[in-house]
This record gives C-alpha cells, structure tokens and sequence, in this order.
C-alpha cells in the first residue's frame, strides 16, 4: 500500500512577511489611537492652553507686546477660574 501521509507545503518567506506586515499595521493603527486619545485628554485638561495662548498672541499681537510668562499665564488663569467657576463642581 502506498504511503498516505499527506505533507504540507512550507510556510513560504512570502506569507511570513504578510504576516508580519499585517502585525506593524495593526501595531501602528493601536499606536495612532493611543495618541489620539492622549491628544484629546490633554486638550481636554488644559495642557496646551499656554501654547495656544503663546500662537493667538503671535498672530495677534505684535512684538511690542510680549506675551505672558508661562507663570503668569497660569497664575491668571487660575485666578479667571476662581472668579466664574462655570461648570466646575468646586
């Protein structure tokens, strides 16, 4: 009787690199949200505010006028916060 012991055909190079190259999409489609997410949070907290403030005012002041120190940006913030707290629960 004849053999009957069926061989499969070995992973080719090609298929490994499919692989591979749908694991680095995925990996990097993870990465992208996690940076969005992370984005969105410290948009959220106020993070970047003094570096929105320093743009608005380059685009909307001139040299004459310095910009706040990022200190006194803060310090003023904080101070227009407990004036009208808004929304804020304390």
């Amino acid at each position: 009787m004849a053999d009957a012991t069926v061989r499969r055909p070995a992973r080719t190079t090609a298929v490994r690199a499919g692989a591979a190259a749908s694991l680095a999409a995925a990996a990097d489609l993870v990465l992208r949200g996690c940076r969005g997410v992370a984005w969105y949070v410290r948009d959220l907290m106020g993070d970047n505010a003094y570096r929105v403030y320093l743009e608005h005012h380059a685009a909307h002041h001139g040299p004459e006028h310095p910009p706040m120190t990022e200190r006194e940006f803060w310090r003023q913030r904080m101070d227009e916060q407990d004036r009208n707290p808004g929304a804020r629960c304390c």
